[in-house]
């Protein structure tokens, strides 16, 4: 086993440790929680080696590097999660890849993924990205719609052809309200999931908690946690 493998293994055990820990704090099954590795920054030949040891589900934020990623590892059998701030014009190229789009979050967005999703003949899997930090009928800072704007987005994710409505994702946000307080944000967003279910329920994802806040996600019933750096090591953002 190659040194990288090794490290990579070592990080996998211990978050799975953490998973694990934190669904038997709640009373949850193991198996209710899905692991997501976040691989941005990452080379392709670290995907390789994160399919080899077992991980399954991937997750990346910019096209320009997911693309590419993607096409280097097409023949391995992994889901792939676009999880960042999507431009329209990027829509077609995410379409070609992505199996889910974890930030929806506007209309004009929808319809983009709609008309690329029909021309690659595929269905994508669209979570509607909620911004616990923005005000009524607004956008967060770093992306999704306001709580109050997500059974609409929903409602018109299930009516275009080419997409599927998955359920909602969110980000602990750094202003506002749920500033500071993770167990508080993850916990609204369950409360945002369940309603959405009550209308649509096939929405059963929920997609919360990153490294640092797992736990507390785990706790308020996040069904997928998306985890980078506790995986992969930290490394300098791209420029």
């Amino acid at each position: 086993m190659t040194d990288r493998k090794t490290e990579l293994a070592a990080n996998l055990e211990r978050v799975e440790q953490r998973i694990a820990g934190a669904c038997a704090a709640a009373g949850r099954d193991r198996d209710e929680v899905t692991l997501i590795v976040v691989t941005k920054t990452y080379p392709a030949s670290d995907v390789r080696l994160l399919a080899e040891l077992g991980v399954g589900q991937v997750a990346e934020n910019r096209d320009q590097d997911a693309a590419p990623k993607a096409a280097a590892c097409a023949d391995l059998d992994l889901t792939w999660h676009f999880v960042g701030q999507l431009q329209t014009n990027k829509a077609r190229s995410v379409a070609g890849y992505a199996d889910f789009v974890q930030s929806v979050d506007r209309a004009k967005l929808v319809t983009s993924l709609s008309s690329a999703a029909e021309r690659a003949g595929r269905e994508l899997g669209c979570l509607v990205q909620v911004a616990l930090d923005a005000e009524a009928g607004g956008r967060g800072d770093r992306g999704g719609v306001a709580p109050d704007g997500v059974e609409e987005l929903a409602g018109l994710i299930e009516a275009a052809p080419g997409l599927r409505l998955g359920g909602v994702m969110t980000v602990a946000p750094l202003s506002g309200t749920y500033a500071g307080r993770p167990a508080a944000a993850f916990e609204r967003l369950g409360e945002i999931s369940t309603s959405l279910r009550a209308a649509w329920p096939a929405a059963t994802m929920v997609s919360a908690g990153m490294s640092g806040d797992l736990e507390h996600a785990v706790a308020a019933g996040a069904t997928h946690v998306r985890v980078g750096s506790a995986v992969l090591g930290v490394r300098p953002a791209l420029g």
